[in-house]
């Protein structure tokens, strides 16, 4: 038996991809993918991801780090319907989870939340007090780096605390 039929028998008859549908209109956006080896149906999420407008060998990558390691994170150039794109890879056995930085944050509640000052706050976690004062008075907006902090802070600020403190130790 040659390898071609052995692959052939165990894999199927090679698919040619020509042309894939595409979704119309959408917007972007980051998803943490998650899937059980044996419960992924391969091609079917391959196809999936190419219909939100990622190129057949980004789905194709994407789709290994998912059969290799259980996860992986995309970024799709056009989502059409986050709950489509759900329901789409739920059958083929692909979990996903909206990932990223948030779009909004409310920087009072997360500061407040750890019973800080603006000044407080913005010396344990090393911010500018006038930027902390901007946002929490709209006059400005954290950037997604300044975003994903806030939610990290918000969601394990003591894990920030020993990091900023680890960093300042070490030489």
């Amino acid at each position: 038996m040659s390898i071609r039929s052995w692959l052939e028998e165990r894999a199927g008859p090679r698919v040619r991809v020509r042309d894939v549908p595409r979704v119309a209109s959408g917007s972007p956006g980051r998803f943490l993918l998650e899937s059980e080896r044996g419960r992924l149906n391969a091609p079917g999420a391959a196809l999936a991801l190419a219909k939100r407008h990622l190129s057949l060998r980004q789905a194709h990558t994407a789709v290994n780090e998912l059969f290799d390691h259980g996860r992986t994170i995309v970024a799709l150039p056009m989502v059409e319907d986050a709950a489509v794109l759900e329901s789409d890879l739920a059958a083929c056995g692909v979990t996903l989870a909206p990932y990223g930085a948030p779009e909004a944050v409310d920087v009072r509640a997360i500061r407040e939340a750890t019973g800080l000052s603006q000044e407080g706050f913005a010396l344990q976690f090393g911010l500018d007090p006038a930027t902390l004062r901007n946002w929490e008075q709209g006059r400005s907006e954290p950037d997604t780096a300044a975003r994903s902090f806030l939610q990290t802070i918000a969601r394990h600020p003591d894990a920030v605390r020993m990091a900023l403190t680890a960093g300042s130790t070490e030489r």
